[in-house]
């Protein structure tokens, strides 16, 4: 077992308490900003679900993934879903890099040229 999800999710809910007493007003926002994103009724909750749990994969956030990982199940997600959710995962967080590796070649260039 590389992590057993269900202990960092209650690890992680103490700390996101004290986060939410701590800072209210930040946390509300944040709040208000998750239930937006998870309101309207053109893509399913489920699928939300996928989505948000291929972005933790991509941001490389475990509590994102034990989080997004149990709202899928509950959602119903099946694991051939979540393995070709986690496909789009991989290709997300190597594709990006690709880009951001182009544009980070092109800086150098531009900025090495400029300064002579």
């Amino acid at each position: 077992m590389i992590q057993d999800w269900l202990q960092l999710i209650e690890n992680m809910n103490g700390g996101v308490k004290e986060l939410r007493q701590s800072a209210p007003d930040v946390m509300k926002g944040f709040s208000a900003l998750a239930q937006g994103a998870m309101g309207g009724t053109a893509v399913d909750k489920k699928t939300k679900e996928l989505i948000a749990l291929a972005l933790g994969v991509a941001a490389r956030c475990q509590p994102c993934i034990a989080y997004h990982a149990e709202a899928a199940a509950k959602h119903g997600a099946t694991r051939e879903e979540v393995l070709e959710t986690m496909g789009m995962a991989i290709y997300m967080g190597a594709g990006p890099s690709v880009m951001y590796a182009a544009q980070g070649l092109e800086a150098f260039d531009q900025l090495k040229a400029a300064r002579g």
